[in-house]
């Protein structure tokens, strides 16, 4: 009985369910990022240790989310929005924090991770509110949603964040910037599967993607390089205090 039951699930994914076949590889290649933040953090130095950590966090959260919401499409073939948000609603601000951790080494306090932690909530609850709660009005929280993103990207290009990273130089300001191009152009796949999936002036543009193919794809890549930048400045980071 239950081997007619794995048959009839994996049955439910087929060869053209590219919405399906990103949700499984996002997935694993979430689960195969966490083990190997999780494994190598005894390898760095200790201050490096946390940033290493959250990186595994990220991962290990959308991994198990997106086998919640792998499932969920093979069951009923909709968008999991719900299950989305909340992966976003921890993942993000972690994101956030990275930022915060990277950049303690030239002084960064805490006020800095926590206004970033706010906006980046903002963010989230507002492009909820517009996709899954009051789609009518989708385009006004979609602003909404977009100042608050447009402000964490001046904080860290422009604001305290950037200031920070020049005065540490050397790899964290390598890292930041990368990690603000992360923010800049990986984060800018999320309001094109917003504008994909909700009504407005918007629609005939983006009205045929596919929104979770869209959300897969920028998962993966944001999570797992966020992590693998952060991996690198330990790298390099510790390489130098060894010298």
């Amino acid at each position: 009985m239950t081997k007619l039951l794995l048959n009839l699930e994996v049955a439910k994914l087929a060869a053209d369910d590219y919405v399906g076949f990103t949700f499984f590889v996002g997935c694993m290649a979430m689960m195969a990022a966490s083990a190997f933040f999780f494994l190598s953090m005894s390898s760095f130095d200790k201050k490096w240790r946390t940033s290493i950590l959250v990186s595994g966090l990220i991962t290990f959260i959308a991994a198990v989310h997106y086998w919640y919401m792998r499932d969920y499409w093979a069951s009923f073939a909709e968008s999991p929005v719900f299950f989305r948000y909340v992966d976003w609603v921890l993942t993000v601000p972690l994101m956030c924090v990275e930022f915060y951790l990277i950049l303690k080494v030239a002084g960064a306090k805490k006020s800095l991770m926590w206004r970033l932690i706010f906006l980046s909530v903002v963010m989230l609850v507002t492009g909820y509110l517009g996709e899954a709660v009051d789609r009518d009005n989708a385009w006004l929280w979609g602003l909404v949603s977009g100042i608050a993103y447009f402000v964490i990207v001046y904080d860290i290009w422009f604001g305290q964040a950037k200031k920070l990273a020049v005065a540490a130089g050397g790899e964290v300001l390598a890292a930041h910037k990368t990690l603000c191009w992360f923010v800049l152009v990986g984060w800018a796949i999320y309001p094109i599967g917003y504008m994909a999936g909700t009504p407005g002036w918007y629609e005939p543009i983006f009205g045929g993607f596919d929104l979770d193919i869209v959300y897969n794809i920028g998962d993966a890549i944001n999570k797992i390089g966020f992590g693998l930048v952060v991996y690198n400045l330990a790298v390099l980071a510790s390489k130098k205090s060894e010298a």
